[in-house]
């Protein structure tokens, strides 16, 4: 479980570097800091309960089922935050979000940054395209079109025209 832990922290890091522009906050790494903190505790933790059972010791199996509760109770305590704060979390990404789409000029790198979410995620805009038409770029364009990285992967020659929202 702690090298699951750790492959899960480790890749969220490493997965954060292509978004770090929409997550300006730069404690949005913190989750992945402490899930692998929590790998290393796990880890500590798991050889604390093989000792114990091995040497049949029952101060050290003790230790354990009490390590194990305060585990227990700081997972109910994280899922019930996460629950509570969850819409307030979803209303700063997609306020940031914007800010960043605000910005969107085709050549910066948060337009890069941009193109590569929307690609990746196989989006357009926050919520739909729509969010497209009260962007600087959408206006000073003037072609009444998103960028390319909104269609369809599956459509060859998209221009990313309003007119054709079924190729976005």
């Amino acid at each position: 479980a702690a090298a699951g832990l750790s492959y899960v922290g480790g890749y969220v890091i490493n997965t954060y570097k292509s978004y770090d522009n929409f997550l300006q906050d730069k404690y949005a790494l913190l989750p992945a800091v402490i899930i692998i903190c929590v790998a290393v505790v796990m880890f500590i933790i798991g050889l604390i309960g093989c000792c114990a059972t091995f040497r049949e010791s029952r101060v050290g199996l003790g230790l354990f089922l009490a390590i194990i509760l305060v585990i227990f109770i700081a997972e109910v305590s994280a899922f019930v935050l996460g629950f509570v704060y969850r819409e307030k979390v979803k209303t700063d990404v997609q306020g940031t979000m914007r800010s960043v789409f605000e910005k969107y000029d085709g050549k910066n790198p948060e337009s890069t940054v941009v193109d590569y979410l929307q690609e990746q995620l196989h989006c357009c805009g926050v919520k739909n395209y729509s969010d497209w038409t009260t962007t600087q770029w959408f206006n000073s364009t003037g072609n009444n079109s998103v960028p390319r990285s909104c269609c369809r992967q599956d459509v060859k020659n998209c221009t990313g025209r309003l007119d054709q929202p079924q190729e976005l």
